[in-house]
């Protein structure tokens, strides 16, 4: 069973990832909806909203408690944040309180928790899983509606379906740790691997298909991670029936991450500053950087777990 402590720090580091993770897909639906489907939009608008306030109060529960290695894994902000945010704001209309941003930029890292803590943080985790299974309601809908030709949207029905397994992992992760689970940490890996070796595949395709024609070079890169991680996905399937091989497969997932994410990265960079062609918001691609430096800073605890 998990100590307090243990509790506290896990459940929080995980809400801060996951529920700005959450208010990005939000937005990203709604900035893909026509003005036809303006009650999606404001359905879309209100989660935001909601994973918005349900940060803030994150954020602040989190001062002094969060790990270093969390706090400067890149995942929960990025240099290039606030900046994706303040541009993907004005392309879209979409409003985006970028002061949650600048808090989480100077969070405070690790001191010891209370019992009224544990009991503020069960509370918080409690309504994090309501406004988890709200939104996956909300994304399964929506796919449906896109697949049976109700509704349109510029976003793909894999990048619809992505998201929802993605709120979908959230609510497993905080059912978890609100029952006080200690997790097996080698069945674990092998289970998130193929999660997020998944995840990673796909974003590669979506960057592949939002580039401009033009950018073939770009394509060509996003097209060859797709496929190193489609395989990456199969081995870590295969895991199951080879525990053993764990350790090398974790190597070779964590250098390919490092480099998706570096690649990821760059093409940030490059949105914000208008030298790639691509149809993309500046803030889906620091989004995409930020679950990348997630996955990379689990790959390296599995690392740890390997050596045990």
């Amino acid at each position: 069973m998990l100590s307090n402590m243990e509790f506290v720090r896990q459940s929080l580091e995980l809400n801060l990832f996951f529920m700005r993770i959450a208010k990005e897909h939000a937005i990203f639906l709604e900035a893909g909806l026509t003005s036809r489907d303006y009650r999606l939009a404001c359905q879309a608008d209100m989660l935001k909203n909601e994973f918005t306030q349900l940060l803030m109060e994150t954020i602040r529960l989190s001062e002094g408690i969060i790990s270093p290695e969390t706090a400067n894994s890149g995942e929960l902000v990025t240099n290039l944040t606030l900046s994706s945010e303040r541009q993907t704001e004005f392309y879209s209309g979409i409003k985006i309180d970028s002061n949650i941003t600048k808090m989480e930029l100077n969070l405070v890292q690790y001191r010891y928790d209370s019992d009224q803590l544990v009991r503020t943080v069960t509370m918080l985790n409690h309504r994090a899983m309501a406004a988890a299974k709200r939104i996956a309601v909300f994304k399964s809908r929506l796919l449906n509606d896109v697949l049976t030709c109700k509704t349109f949207t510029t976003n793909y029905p894999l990048l619809i379906d992505h998201v929802l397994r993605e709120a979908k992992f959230y609510l497993r992760m905080l059912t978890k740790l609100q029952n006080r689970e200690e997790l097996d940490l080698v069945r674990e890996a092998v289970y998130q691997e193929g999660f997020w070796n998944r995840i990673m595949a796909e974003h590669a395709k979506f960057i592949r298909g939002l580039l401009d024609p033009t950018e073939v070079k770009l394509f060509d890169t996003a097209n060859d991670y797709g496929t190193k991680f489609d395989k990456l996905t199969q081995e870590a399937r295969d895991l199951t029936q080879n525990i053993g091989l764990l350790p090398e497969v974790s190597e070779r997932t964590l250098d390919t991450t490092v480099g998706i994410r570096d690649f990821k990265k760059q093409g940030t960079e490059g949105l914000i500053n208008c030298t790639i062609r691509s149809i993309a918001y500046p803030l889906l691609g620091d989004h995409v950087v930020r679950e990348a430096n997630h996955y990379i800073r689990l790959l390296k605890g599995y690392k740890n777990i390997n050596r045990d």
